[in-house]
């Protein structure tokens, strides 16, 4: 059965099209048949796939109704189909369509106040999109661009788990190389390959 990953938040510069990227690849790496989606108008990962010569296929979607037409897209010939989106504060509409077609919603962000303050509006973009449906949209932060043995990293994520939320345990260190990336084939994972493990994790709540 195809599992959809949507990954998104609410602003843009928040790393959702290196998330897709690397997480798709990750996936293909694992041995599944992956599809990446680009549901920004933008174009940043289809165009990333085209210059780099992706084998994954990656198609372009920056439709509001993507809920609606990615079953017939996909049929059954992917394992995992990977969505990235637009900022939801400039295309809302698009977002909820993605968000409508995902198992798990994949929230990237760095560790700090200014970005967990915006969390909300995409807790409740989520909580809009899930009356929309009879089973449950999972969700997780995964917490990017972090510096080694700096507070922030733990702080941030125990302020998320606070309020309920899933934060995964693999951070995405920040790495001039996953800035560099865009344009390139992807050859290295920088702890996605972990995030595709930890994602298919039922969360254990304490």
């Amino acid at each position: 059965m195809t599992k959809i990953i949507t990954v998104m938040n609410l602003k843009g510069g928040s790393g959702k099209t290196t998330t897709t990227a690397f997480l798709a690849h990750a996936y293909a790496a694992q041995g599944e048949s992956v599809l990446i989606v680009d549901a920004d108008e933008q174009g940043s990962v289809l165009h990333w796939s085209s210059v780099a010569g992706w084998e994954i296929p990656t198609i372009g979607k920056p439709v509001p109704k993507l809920h609606t037409l990615l079953g017939g897209i996909i049929g059954d010939r992917f394992d995992r189909v990977i969505i990235d989106t637009p900022p939801l504060d400039e295309k809302a509409g698009v977002v909820y369509g993605a968000l409508r077609a995902a198992d798990m919603v994949l929230v990237p962000m760095a560790p700090s106040i200014v970005e967990f303050e915006r969390l909300p509006d995409v807790w409740n973009a989520i909580e809009e999109a899930q009356s929309f449906r009879n089973d449950d949209i999972g969700s997780a932060v995964v917490l990017n661009r972090t510096i080694p043995n700096a507070s922030s990293t733990q702080v941030i994520g125990d302020l998320i788990r606070g309020d309920g939320h899933r934060v995964l345990t693999t951070t995405i260190p920040r790495r001039e190389a996953i800035a560099q990336a865009f344009g390139a084939p992807i050859t290295a994972f920088f702890g996605h390959d972990q995030v595709a493990i930890e994602l298919d994790k039922k969360e254990v709540l304490k």
